[in-house]
């Protein structure tokens, strides 16, 4: 299958001639400079800062926006003609980015567009990687279809949705997706890959362990169930319909969620400080038996019963967010210009002009703490860019 790459593209060429002239090859501070291809500028020296939710981070070498596959193609072949390192980037709700930035190509893959087709009683919906993912959730809700309601509000790109295998209120991509469309980096070439290929798990996917930097996410296809009644499965949203004499509607469920998450600075709101992060900062850890007992018996000598959560036992996991707020963190610590949010024990925000290297720092600080406390190692969730 074509891969969409063009080849011998005098832009190019060109732009290999003017590096060479400057030696180096490395620009001025902040110079922009515009290259245009044959489908998109690609732009020089641009800060990433305002391309993320958390809101930190250096500048690019090179970023360009890719609206269409074989934009994505160009953009490719322009970091390969240059040797430059290779950054995708989505809706930029899930990353840290180093003070430093990226020494290479950042590419925002921005391709859209929502394609509906019923197969075997599921409503197939085939999505540009580049849409806005709660708008696809809202989507999927209008037309009466299960299997995304519990993910409304969720910030950033539908193409980052399979990296990180997104999951919230007992629902991930992973049991809706039916298969990926990706550009194979070692092979030049596209390929649709079906769900099993993929290698989900908890929070995680091939694409973000054993295959990373090798896709790029093109179009996301899932399989959702029309007139499927919605997943009410986590006490936040048990809670929410105590009372309720009605079964609730997946509208009523993405209208719940979403108000959870705003409770919890969970959900994107202008000039909120505490929306200034990267989402949940750790995963939820899973243990075996023998750490789960000895999480008892830590627990224990200080008093504290671990909380028990239908959803979380039954994959055997534990509440990051207990963990943090019982090291020392609790609900709007603060320490210098980063902290935890004042809503969610698990968001660590900027609260004005923070570096990247704050965040890790304190980042850094939690994890020993747990660790020295619980015996537990908590993995962050974001992606970190440039360190």
């Amino acid at each position: 299958m074509d891969s969409g790459v063009s080849h011998g593209c005098p832009i190019l060429a060109a732009e290999s001639d003017r590096l060479k002239r400057n030696g180096s090859g490395q620009s001025q501070p902040l110079q922009v400079i515009y290259i245009e291809t044959i489908s998109m500028l690609i732009q020089e020296n641009v800060l990433l800062a305002p391309l993320t939710t958390l809101k930190i981070g250096g500048p690019a070498r090179y970023f360009a926006e890719a609206k269409t596959i074989a934009a994505v193609g160009e953009a490719v072949e322009f970091a390969r003609a240059q040797n430059l390192p290779l950054f995708i980037l989505g809706g930029g709700s899930n990353l840290v980015v180093s003070d430093a930035g990226w020494p290479g190509l950042v590419l925002r893959v921005a391709v859209s567009g929502i394609e509906e087709h019923n197969e075997n009683g599921k409503r197939l919906f085939e999505v540009g990687a580049g849409e806005e993912w709660d708008k696809f959730v809202a989507r999927a809700v209008a037309r009466n279809c299960a299997g995304v309601e519990c993910l409304s509000g969720i910030p950033g790109s539908v193409g980052g949705t399979p990296v990180q295998n997104v999951g919230a209120y007992g629902q991930e991509v992973a049991e809706t997706i039916e298969s990926v469309l990706v550009l194979d980096l070692n092979e030049g070439q596209m390929h649709e890959l079906c769900a099993e290929a993929c290698g989900f798990s908890y929070r995680t996917s091939m694409f973000n362990t054993s295959e990373r930097g090798r896709y790029i996410i093109l179009r996301v296809t899932y399989e959702l169930t029309p007139g499927g009644t919605p997943r009410i499965q986590y006490a936040d949203l048990k809670t929410h319909f105590v009372g309720w004499h009605e079964t609730p509607t997946l509208a009523d469920t993405r209208e719940a969620v979403r108000r959870i998450r705003a409770s919890k600075a969970m959900l994107i709101a202008p000039g909120d400080e505490d929306c200034r992060s990267a989402g949940s900062f750790f995963k939820n850890p899973i243990l075996s038996a023998d750490q789960y007992q000895e999480l008892i018996r830590r627990a224990a000598t200080k008093g504290l019963r671990i909380p028990s959560y239908p959803a979380l036992d039954a994959q055997k996991k534990v509440s990051a967010a207990w963990l943090v707020e019982h090291s020392g963190f609790s609900k709007g610590y603060t320490t210098g210009r980063v902290g935890i949010s004042r809503k969610h024990a698990l968001a660590i925000v900027n609260r004005g002009d923070a570096t990247a290297a704050e965040i890790v720092a304190l980042k850094d600080h939690i994890q020993q703490r747990v660790e020295d406390l619980w015996a537990i190692r908590l993995e962050p969730e974001p992606v970190f860019v440039g360190f």
